[in-house]
């Protein structure tokens, strides 16, 4: 139930970083509405404090969230963005996530 519960809120937390950064890019890219930074800095806001809800240390949770980040990232790619990942896209998400586990869930050694 620990690993559901951890990937679970790395994609929420995912979500919020690249909501947070997608809302800027079309205020600077797209000619959108300045009113957009506002949801930005909210959804960048619990961004942080979405990382704060894991029970392991912090640099542990930064090195293992950046594998769920990049799956999120590519399948925000698809859906939003319209571009269809590559085979090569899949290799490398599938490396990250099982990255993501050896540090997440390993044993501890010490």
């Amino acid at each position: 139930m620990e690993i559901i519960r951890t990937f679970a809120l790395f994609v929420v937390t995912a979500l919020a970083e690249i909501i947070g950064c997608y809302l800027p890019y079309l205020w600077l890219k797209q000619g959108r509405s300045a009113w957009l930074l506002i949801p930005a800095a909210l959804s960048l806001a619990a961004f942080a404090w979405l990382l704060t809800l894991h029970p392991h240390a912090a640099g542990r949770v930064y090195a293992a969230y950046g594998g769920v980040y990049i799956t999120v990232a590519l399948i925000w790619l698809w859906l939003v963005d319209a571009v269809r990942p590559t085979m090569t896209d899949w290799v490398g998400v599938s490396v990250s996530l099982l990255g993501m586990m050896i540090i997440m869930f390993g044993p501890r050694y010490t």
